[in-house]
C-alpha cells in the first residue's frame, strides 16, 4: 500500500520561500552563476537550495540544454504556484502596509497606448496629488482581446481598457468589470490647419486630404470607412498608418493632416487639436476598469477607483463623453 504524504507538514518543515525565490531567479537568468551574481549569494548557495527543493519534492525540477538551464514539467507547474504565492504574499505586505497607512502602496497599471495618453492622464494626476505616496506602474499593452492575460498572470493589478463597441461582448466571469464613460471618435487637425477655421465642413472635401491613423480595421478606423461608405464616397488617403499617439499627435500639430481620434485623447490636447464638425457613425465605446474577482485586492485600488470615477464624471460633464 502507496505511503500518504502528508505535505501540508512537508511544505511547513521543508519548503522554503528563501529556495522558491532562488528557484524563480534561476530560471529567469537562465543559469546558477547569473542568478548567485544578481541575488548576491555565492553559486554553492543557489546549487544548494535547488537540491534541497528537489529533495522536499522528490522530482528533478531543472535541466540543462543547449540554451542553458530551464525548468522540467515539475519545474514549470512549481513556478507557476510560486509565482501566485509571492503575489499573494506581496498582495497581504501591501495591505498590512496600508492598514497601518491608507494613503500608501503600490499599484500596476495596465493598458493600451490611447489610454495611457488619454484618460489615465488626469486619472494618475489625481491619484498622486492627493495620495503622493501611491506609487503608480504604468504597462502599455493592447487589449484588442479583451482576454488580458497580464491580468490573470498577475502582472498588474488593474486594466484600464476600452472594451469592444456595439453589441455586448460577454466576459469571463470571474472578471469584475467597471465602465468610466463611452468614448466617441471624432475626426480632428492641428490647429494650425485650415480646416480649423471651418464651421462647415463636407466629408467629400477631406477624401484627398493626407490622414494619419490607426489600422483600418480598429474600432476608430471601421467608423471613418462607414462613414466615407455611407456617403459613396472613395475612402481617403491614408498617408501614415500608427498606433502611437505621440508621432500622430506631433504630425498632426504641424496643421498637414488629418487624422480620427478619441474624443478623450482631444480634450487633453484641446490647445494643439480642433475637432471638425463631422459626427462619425460609431456605437458607444466604453471606457472601463478591469479587475480580477478572486484576486486578493490591493488596496491601491480603491484609491484608483475613486480618482477614476472623479475624472469620469467630470469629462462627463462638460458634455464631450457620454455615460450609459
Amino acid at each position: 500500500m502507496a505511503r500518504t504524504i502528508n505535505w501540508d507538514a512537508r511544505i511547513g518543515r521543508r519548503v522554503r520561500l528563501r529556495d522558491l525565490h532562488i528557484l524563480l531567479t534561476v530560471v529567469q537568468r537562465g543559469s546558477m552563476a547569473k542568478a548567485a551574481m544578481h541575488l548576491g549569494v555565492s553559486q554553492p548557495a543557489v546549487s544548494e537550495a535547488i537540491a534541497y527543493l528537489e529533495t522536499a519534492f522528490g522530482v528533478r525540477l531543472l535541466e540543462r540544454n543547449r540554451r542553458g538551464i530551464e525548468p522540467t514539467m515539475y519545474g514549470v507547474t512549481l513556478l507557476k504556484y510560486a509565482r501566485a504565492a509571492f503575489e499573494d504574499l506581496r498582495q497581504g505586505v501591501q495591505e498590512i502596509e496600508f492598514m497601518a497607512d491608507p494613503t500608501a502602496g503600490e499599484l500596476r497599471i495596465g493598458c493600451p497606448e490611447s489610454i495611457a495618453a488619454g484618460p489615465l492622464v488626469p486619472i494618475v494626476e489625481r491619484l498622486s496629488a492627493r495620495y503622493p505616496r501611491v506609487k503608480s506602474y504604468v504597462e502599455q499593452f493592447s487589449t484588442t482581446t479583451m482576454e488580458f492575460p497580464q491580468l490573470r498572470n498577475r502582472d498588474v493589478d488593474l486594466v484600464l481598457a476600452r472594451l469592444n463597441p456595439g453589441p455586448s461582448t460577454k466576459y469571463a466571469d470571474s472578471l469584475t468589470i467597471e465602465i468610466l464613460f463611452n468614448d466617441r471618435f471624432c475626426l480632428a487637425v492641428g490647429l494650425k490647419s485650415p480646416w480649423a477655421r471651418r464651421r462647415t465642413i463636407d466629408l467629400a472635401e477631406l477624401v484627398d486630404e493626407p490622414w494619419i491613423m490607426g489600422p483600418l480595421d480598429s474600432p476608430g478606423g471601421a467608423a471613418v470607412i462607414e462613414a466615407f461608405r455611407s456617403r459613396g464616397l472613395a475612402l481617403p488617403q491614408i498617408a501614415v498608418t500608427t498606433f502611437s499617439v505621440h508621432l500622430r499627435n506631433s504630425l498632426i500639430a504641424n496643421g498637414r493632416f488629418l487624422t480620427a481620434l478619441p474624443a478623450s485623447i482631444l480634450r487633453l490636447n484641446s490647445g494643439q487639436l480642433h475637432e471638425l464638425p463631422i459626427k462619425l457613425p460609431m456605437p458607444p465605446w466604453p471606457v472601463a476598469i478591469v479587475t480580477l474577482k478572486n484576486q486578493t485586492p490591493n488596496p491601491a485600488i480603491k484609491l484608483f477607483v475613486e480618482c477614476a470615477r472623479e475624472i469620469a464624471k467630470s469629462m462627463v460633464s462638460k458634455s464631450l463623453l457620454a455615460r450609459d
